[in-house]
């Protein structure tokens, strides 16, 4: 085996979390020849002038004092194509810049596993790009974390389709954020929480962004749901093209500042307490759903609140975790993935699951 270079951008939480978990990988698999050429972050590079393995057990301290500072996006693809070994680009960020260039490292033969969203989930063209840049090359894109974080979700869509299979639906739970908060404020036994007071603690837990309209606007369920849909083979032009239900009060769009929204949140509680009334009335439970349905001639996606009885798998769902359900014409009875969909070490374990798939392969 020739063995396979890697490098990584990214050493934020995720980050972090996956170079920890390919050391431990590493050390127990000595006859793997998977070699760290190059760490990136925000203001440090560290780049091996040979090519040669950069040691892990303490990478940290040698970006630290690396003399390279902050690498574009030109310079890192500049020397990942002069590698004399196939060569795997791990971006364990949310950089729009990196993810809008995907299709020149595809170009270049350089293979890609990242949990990063926005280059799949932006305009189709650019979906169309980095795909047929791949093809053409030999490259591997490899993205299981952009959904449902270490869940496998992504490969088991991929296998359901690569083997004859049709989606009829996708529903999901793929926010943990708004899985926490619907959880807390809409039970099966009822409720009488505040939707604004569920919100201030899922932000002091640490569940939400630090700005949680990040979470409330529903763009990043749209963005996910964009991902499944175009797996499936409904090419959605983008997450702005279809309904995307936000949980923020038109007044409060344009506030500028966290703390203003958050204080003026619960003057909108009513809003939203009407429609668990009405739920409960139903007897059923509000949970905040991606769907894409495929069913019929009227191909559809949206993405907002809906009702489901007790017995549904979405109302007993707990704490942040994510739940996908996939009908097809093999499974009429629709396949549940459910578990952790968001967190640093459940995201980097999907990432490093990808790049054990890719390295063989190269």
């Amino acid at each position: 085996m020739t063995g396979v270079n890697l490098a990584i951008v990214g050493t934020g939480l995720v980050g972090s979390a996956f170079i920890r978990q390919l050391a431990g990988y590493l050390q127990k698999n000595a006859n793997v020849s998977y070699n760290v050429v190059l760490i990136a972050r925000s203001k440090k590079t560290l780049a091996s002038k040979d090519y040669s393995p950069i040691s892990l057990d303490n990478w940290e301290k040698q970006v630290n004092e690396s003399s390279e500072g902050a690498w574009n996006v030109d310079q890192i693809l500049s020397y990942l194509e002069k590698s004399p070994k196939p060569v795997v680009l791990i971006d364990n960020t949310s950089n729009e810049t990196l993810a809008q260039s995907y299709a020149k490292f595809a170009a270049k033969a350089i293979s890609i596993a990242t949990p990063n969203k926005k280059a799949f989930s932006s305009e189709v063209s650019l979906w169309n790009d980095i795909f047929g840049a791949a093809q053409k090359s030999g490259a591997l894109v490899y993205h299981e974390a952009t959904v449902g974080a270490g869940l496998p979700v992504i490969s088991t869509l991929n296998d359901l389709i690569n083997t004859g299979d049709k989606v009829i639906k996708i529903e999901g739970i793929v926010s943990g954020t708004l899985s926490y908060i619907f959880n807390e404020f809409s039970t099966v036994s009822g409720s009488n929480v505040k939707f604004s007071d569920v919100v201030n603690k899922a932000k002091e837990l640490g569940y939400t962004e630090p700005d949680p309209r990040e979470d409330l606007n529903g763009l990043d369920v749209a963005r996910k749901v964009t991902i499944l849909s175009r797996l499936s083979g409904y090419n959605v032009e983008s997450p702005s093209s279809f309904p995307v239900e936000s949980l923020i009060p038109k007044p409060l769009e344009s506030v500028a500042e966290v703390p203003e929204f958050m204080e003026k949140l619960p003057q909108y509680d009513g809003d939203l307490d009407k429609i668990r009334k009405e739920a409960e009335a139903e007897k059923k439970v509000l949970r905040y759903v991606g769907k894409v349905d495929l069913s019929g001639g009227n191909k559809s996606v949206k993405v907002g609140i809906e009702k489901y009885d007790a017995s549904h798998p979405f109302a007993s769902l707990k704490g942040s975790d994510n739940v996908i359900s996939i009908q097809t014409e093999r499974y009429p009875n629709p396949l549940i993935i459910q578990g952790a969909g968001a967190g640093a070490e459940v995201t980097a374990a999907g990432v490093l699951a990808d790049v054990l798939k890719v390295a063989p392969r190269l």
